[in-house]
């Protein structure tokens, strides 16, 4: 049976790998998209992002648009690869319930 991700397996941080890991590889998507469609402040947010991260399973780029400052998300290859992981070590648990 595969292994659960300890990172992953978060309900906040599996949805934000979700969200990013349905993008198309390289694309991106906005912070404040992102904390919205998850209904989470900008400080939680933050707190997983930070997370994910430092394991490697994202890309943090900031920038500016319109002289506003604007942060983008993109999950790498690496967090791509731990995400289908974990589904399938979610999909193993659900088909060895009795």
């Amino acid at each position: 049976m595969p292994d659960l991700d300890a990172i992953i397996h978060q309900p906040v941080r599996l949805q934000i790998m979700a969200a990013l890991c349905n993008l198309k590889p390289r694309a991106q998507v906005d912070f404040t998209f992102l904390k919205d469609k998850l209904g989470l402040t900008d400080g939680n947010l933050g707190s997983h992002l930070l997370t994910l991260e430092e394991a490697g399973y994202l890309v943090v780029e900031k920038t500016f648009v319109a002289r506003r400052p604007k942060t983008f998300l993109s999950a790498t290859p690496k967090g791509r690869h731990a995400f289908t992981g974990h589904v399938a070590a979610l999909q193993s648990i659900l088909k060895s319930t009795p």
